[in-house]
């Protein structure tokens, strides 16, 4: 069993027992839901091994498995929530199995109204450096538009630009099928969100009926793995994750029609 060592500080001894990420940690503590050794705990608070550390008024393991916490690439319908609800709506979270865990966090989620591959992960560390790592990894969309887009909308996607002046990198958008009001693309992107990419495309004057992420970095969304259906990442998924290779080098995104796959 591994423990932490030395004094830290609660947000970081939170993230290293896979409890929380540092950001919710901080939350609980402006909230004075933590103690530590029956003391309400304070933003810069440190613990030690053997201190006693309270959520709620429940104790927290000081101790976390040898075994790595899992790492989860989901496939999300859209509409659909990734995490548990606190109204008793459906979550992905809700159908993973006990030996899992309870507790997880999402790596660079997709708007609820999106869908395709996500990230699942029950390690706040880890958590934490697979989202700045996820920022250099490049990202495919599946995108449908309503109508056909010209080549001056296409021009302006290649751009970039958004609202707020800042600049997303996209390295190729092509047409990947459909017909009459409905029209699919494929734009590949580096490190950008789907509310950003969503932005870009409005941007041009188009409508987004459907985002779908179908790839990040070497992770592909298999049409093998059904709507709602999760998979466990191995070591090598994950260390190629933390270890983001150039856009050039990676390996391109399958084409084919997104409207009859995920």
């Amino acid at each position: 069993m591994a423990r932490w060592s030395g004094a830290e500080r609660l947000q970081k001894v939170l993230s290293h027992l896979g409890v929380a990420s540092r950001r919710e940690a901080e939350q609980w503590i402006r909230a004075g839901r933590l103690t530590i050794n029956g003391r309400p705990a304070t933003l810069g608070a440190r613990a030690e091994p053997g201190d006693q550390l309270r959520l709620d008024g429940r104790l927290v393991r000081q101790q976390r498995p040898e075994r790595a916490l899992p790492v989860l690439l989901c496939h999300r319908s859209p509409g659909i929530a990734l995490l548990h609800q606190t109204d008793g709506s459906q979550s992905v979270a809700d159908a993973l199995p006990q030996r899992t865990g309870k507790r997880f966090m999402s790596i660079s989620p997709l708007p609820q109204v999106d869908g395709g591959l996500e990230l699942l992960c029950a390690d706040g560390e880890l958590a934490g450096r697979l989202q700045r790592a996820v920022r250099a990894h490049p990202l495919v969309y599946s995108l449908r538009v309503r109508g056909e887009l010209s080549s001056v909308q296409e021009e302006g996607i290649r751009a970039g630009l958004l609202d707020r002046g800042a600049t997303l990198k996209v390295l190729a958008v092509a047409a990947a099928g459909g017909s009459g009001s409905n029209r699919w693309y494929q734009i590949d992107t580096l490190g950008a969100s789907g509310n950003d990419l969503r932005q870009l495309i409005e941007r041009q004057g188009a409508t987004v009926s459907r985002l779908m992420r179908i790839q990040l970095g070497t992770l592909r969304l298999e049409r093998s793995l059904p709507r709602g259906r999760w998979r466990e990442l191995t070591a090598d998924e994950v260390n190629a994750l933390l270890n983001p290779v150039p856009p050039g080098d990676a390996p391109a995104a399958v084409p084919g029609n997104p409207g009859s796959g995920p």
